[in-house]
């Protein structure tokens, strides 16, 4: 920015200056404030006309100025003086270069664009002579706020410290009717019922309102409306997109988490735990009811990004995927742009490059599985009894013989140093006691190999023989659950073998994270296992030496990538090994460990070895028994820990560029516990998600807080809900952002409560009605001196037609409903099925979200395409709406279905029709200028249509076309 300049220039420019700052020289539209504030006057405008060039990026940094931090600004230039001198104007080089008239000196450069305006001009000037005092940026300042336990109370003093600020005329309360419409919609996304306005409409107790608010808040409706708000930040979707659109399996497993945490109030942070490290929790939850574990559940959202069918560049797909999950995690729980530094360091934000490897590494050390949607604390426990039997066999036989290799832990893969041989490497031997540093996930493998199981007679309970060591899926019986998978390594050598036997399984090496494993590219990748002998299954994998990569050995496999385990699924696996021409002989034979149940087995057929345990009758029918209880036939695709990986950084984001040095993983350097590594073996997100919620972390609460404001005002605090970083607007309401995140932290990060808190503000009960000077005095209504007129969410104006139908299915939980397809919607992936036109009569939650086929209606109406957060919806107004609303058959079957509800209601008149009709639809009555327009609409329609024969289904036709008409009203899709 600050280039030569001629020596000349710098007295009488100075002087110029000066002479400028000496009293105020214009007269602006607002007054400078008293006091000019940094991060509320100054740095906007430095970060909108001068970070580009003087800002954290080193790499775009022009003439080695920095005008981001104060050591940067108030250095000596190298053509000397000083950028910014605090309490001299007239002596800085900022003052000077933005006054001047030559457009060789003058900043920002004329080429740029960015023009400061002369009121910006005068607040800097001002800032300056006022000392020029520096801030961090607010966002990253721990939130403080006066506390009180009135908290509406101090909601509404603090927004109207403002209003009075700026002589703001407060709207008066909203009538009844307009306000159980605005709750009802806001806190469960439907309209009230007819029974609900009148009760709410007759109860004149002081706590009326109170009581009607209550009511919703613990209606199940809640939770699918804030499921649904939350299902936006995390691109919720129930397929991949691109070429087939293949399905995300069980992803409406994770959508009825949402609807269950938030009907039953789970505390925020916990629920940030279970979407980072859900896995990983010492001490999972359970879902009181039905016993099933929630907390895996949530690490669902990590899978629901795109996913490319067979890339040619599976490395660089998986930093896309990374970047991704970087992007909508950084945004969602944070409300920052990280994915910004992924090439450079973030042009505006205290974010460096270092900061997004670190989160990479993270997300790479994290691996993509299956499964059990419906594991449960009883299964949890079965598992326990079984491992609790099979070790009372062991020892039992062990104790008999005195022999210690049956017993556990007195025999592993590591009893005998084996001298290594470099024309073959172990990736894993099972055939001793342990699983060879493998993950076993699930319960399906255990945490042990079958090594000295014992075979009994359940009848005499003689004991036939020892098991020899291998790994196995059916330890507790076949169809369970559960993967066995490698550490991470580099493929080096020509092959990749694995000993293994079972029936409808598989084994898979997974390369670079991929998983969407098939033909015409990486079908070789998958090996099926269905034989009942001992196979060796091989992998040439030339063609992807040098990437990195584990083997997953599973039970059941994929159909489509939609993963199925029939009930008499298993696998086992001997070893598994790498190679360059042959086998080594050495793997091929009888193993040391095999010597040992060889020698035992023969020395027990030979009647050396007692053989009759009949107390172990009664423990192998209780194995039997609890093994049936652990199969599994719901699945959803989540994550589970892999081994910890330090990324390298990428030069300007290129994969192919990796550095030399790793980046140690942990969180973001500016905030607490950003500069404190990550230590565990696995990925490091439980250590992610206690750094989220450190108690010194300003951004947590504030955001979600913000979040809430933003759904029930139609705007946040912070307009840009998932930007509150440099770039991000301001707050319009600071100390009220501080004191609702300060309050929600309080009081046990409790979501509904600080919903109740703001719905029961006399700011949100205001009416919509203004005076005509409110527009021209707050033309954006930030202030809220009135309620803010809002246009519904594409599922509530679905759903609220539904509802003034009384076709609403209101069913809680399931698979979602299958698309309907128009025949425009075309293309690969196209289901061979359509869903029903009314979506079965399901809430808009429910419908199926396919990616390559998106619901007209709710991409008409604003709803995201799910490819990344969207904490704020677009809330457009075209044509193309009215269109729909008009055209769309679903609206014109749901109207025919309401005029025959109507009709059924017998000895009506006129008026009562059109007021059954005003109150399924607009929660009110009509005026009688709007009965008089609906006779005059009526007798309209009899006369267009009195050329036509008689029909006995005239007057429905007639209603049904007046129903339609009030669904076209603007009144129907806002809230007013």
């Amino acid at each position: 920015m600050f280039g030569r300049r001629k020596n000349s220039c710098i007295a009488l420019g100075c002087l110029i200056v000066f002479l400028s700052s000496c009293g105020d020289r214009h007269d602006f539209a607002e007054p400078l404030p008293e006091t000019v504030d940094f991060n509320f006057h100054i740095r906007p405008i430095l970060v909108q006309n001068c970070y580009l060039c003087h800002g954290p990026d080193p790499s775009g940094r022009k003439a080695d100025l920095r005008l981001d931090t104060y050591n940067g600004a108030t250095s000596a230039l190298k053509e000397g003086g000083h950028a910014i001198v605090p309490g001299k104007p007239s002596k800085s080089q900022l003052i000077y270069r933005i006054n001047h008239k030559e457009e060789d000196l003058l900043m920002p450069p004329p080429e740029s664009n960015y023009k400061l305006t002369e009121r910006e001009k005068a607040l800097l000037e001002k800032w300056i002579d006022q000392g020029a005092e520096w801030k961090e940026h607010w966002a990253f300042i721990t939130p403080s706020a006066q506390l009180s336990d009135k908290s509406t109370t101090v909601i509404d003093s603090l927004i109207d410290v403002k209003l009075n600020q700026k002589q703001l005329v407060k709207s008066p309360e909203a009538n009844k009717n307009s306000l159980i419409r605005r709750v009802s919609y806001l806190l469960t996304g439907l309209p009230p019922s007819p029974e609900a306005i009148q009760n709410y409409e007759e109860d004149n107790a002081s706590n009326a309102y109170e009581k009607m608010v209550d009511q919703y808040l613990n209606s199940k409706a809640y939770g699918e409306r804030w499921a649904r708000h939350w299902m936006d930040l995390v691109r919720y979707a129930e397929t991949k997109g691109h070429e087939f659109d293949y399905s995300i399996v069980g992803a409406w497993q994770y959508r009825d988490y949402l609807i269950r945490a938030f009907n039953d109030d789970i505390p925020y942070d916990q629920m940030v735990r279970e979407h980072l490290a859900g896995d990983l929790l010492e001490t999972k939850r359970y879902h009181p009811e039905s016993g099933i574990g929630q907390s895996p559940l949530a690490t669902a959202f990590f899978a629901m990004a795109e996913g490319t069918h067979s890339p040619v560049d599976i490395k660089k797909d998986e930093a896309d995927r990374i970047d991704n999950i970087i992007d909508v995690t950084s945004k969602t729980f944070q409300g920052l742009t990280v994915s910004c530094a992924k090439c450079h360091d973030h042009k505006f934000d205290p974010i460096p490059t270092a900061d997004y490897y670190s989160l990479y590494g993270v997300m790479e050390s994290t691996r993509f599985t299956p499964l059990d949607a419906h594991w449960s604390e009883t299964k949890e426990q079965t598992a326990k009894e079984i491992e609790e039997v099979q070790a009372y066999m062991r020892k039992t036989i062990s104790d008999a013989w005195n022999e210690p290799t049956v017993a556990e832990d007195k025999f592993n893969s590591k009893a005998k140093e084996v001298l290594p041989d470099t024309t073959y490497q172990v990736i894993g031997d099972f055939r001793g006691v342990d699983l060879s540093g493998w993950k076993s996930n699930g319960v399906a493998f255990g945490n042990r190999t079958t090594f000295g199981n014992p075979i009994v007679d359940p009848v005499t309970g003689t004991l036939l023989k020892l098991k020899d060591g291998h790994a196995s899926s059916r330890l507790f019986g076949t169809g369970i659950f559960g993967t066995l998978q490698s550490r991470d390594f580099i493929l080096e050598k020509d092959f990749i073998s694995v000993r293994a036997r079972g029936a409808k399984s598989t084994i898979r090496l997974v390369i670079d994270n991929f998983q969407l494993i098939q033909d015409p590219i990486y079908g070789e990748l998958e090996m099926r296992v269905d034989h009942e002998k001992w196979q060796t299954y091989t992998v040439d994998v030339t063609p992807w030496k040098g990437h990195k990569a584990y083997l997953e050995i599973l039970p059941g496999g994929y159909q489509g990538h939609k993963y199925q385990l029939p009930d008499d699924a298993y696998v086992e696996a001997q070893y598994a090994i790498s190679y360059d021409s042959k086998i080594p002989q050495a793997l091929q034979g009888s193993s040391e460990f095999h010597s040992t149940i060889d020698r035992l087995n023969a020395r027990l057929k030979k009647g050396k070895l007692a053989s009759r345990f009949p107390e172990l009758k009664v423990p192998i029918k209780k194995e039997r028994q609890l093994g049936k209880n652990l199969t599994s036939t719901f699945f959803i695709y989540g994550i589970t820990d892999g081994f910890g990986i330090d990324s390298p950084i990428f030069n300007r984001g290129n994969h192919q560029e990796p550095s030399e040095e790793h980046i140690p993983r942990g969180f973001l350097s500016a905030l607490p516990q950003g500069k404190v590594p990550f230590t565990s073996e696995g990925s490091g997100r439980m250590e992610l998600a206690n750094a989220i919620l450190h108690k010194d972390n300003p951004l947590t609460a504030r955001v979600m807080v913000n979040r809430i404001w933003h759904h029930l005002f139609g705007r946040g605090i912070v307009e840009t809900v998932d930007n509150f970083g440099l770039q991000g607007k301001l707050p319009s309401h600071p100390e009220l952002l501080d004191y609702l995140a300060l309050t929600f932290q309080n009081e046990g990060w409790s979501v509904k409560k600080i919903i109740r808190s703001i719905v029961l503000s006399n700011a949100f009960k205001r009416s919509t009605l203004h005076t005509d000077a409110l527009p021209e005095a707050d033309p954006t209504n930030v202030y809220l001196a009135s309620f803010p007129v809002r246009r519904l969410e594409s599922e509530a104006i679905r759903d609220g037609i539904l509802v003034a139908s009384q076709s609403l299915n209101d069913s809680l939980y399931g698979r979602p409903v299958a698309t309907y397809l128009t025949d425009f919607m075309q293309g690969r992936g196209r289901p061979q099925n359509s869903g029903p036109l009314d979506g079965d009569g399901r809430r808009s939650i429910y419908l199926e979200v396919r990616r390559n086929f998106l619901e007209p209606m709710m991409t008409t109406f604003d709803r995201p395409i799910p490819f990344s957060t969207f904490g704020k919806r677009d809330v457009t107004n075209v044509p193309s709406q009215s269109l729909i609303i008009m055209n769309d058959p679903f609206v014109a079957q749901q109207a025919e279905r309401m005029a025959q509800r109507l009709l059924t209601q017998e000895n009506l008149t006129f008026e009562e029709r059109v007021t059954w009709i005003y109150l399924h639809s607009l929660a009110r009555k009509p005026s009688p200028n709007e009965v008089q327009k609906a006779k005059e609409f009526i007798a309209m329609l009899k006369k267009l249509e009195a050329h036509k024969e008689y029909s006995e289904h005239k007057e429905l036709e007639l209603w049904k076309h007046y129903c339609h008409s009030i669904f076209n009203l603007k009144e129907f899709i806002y809230l007013v």
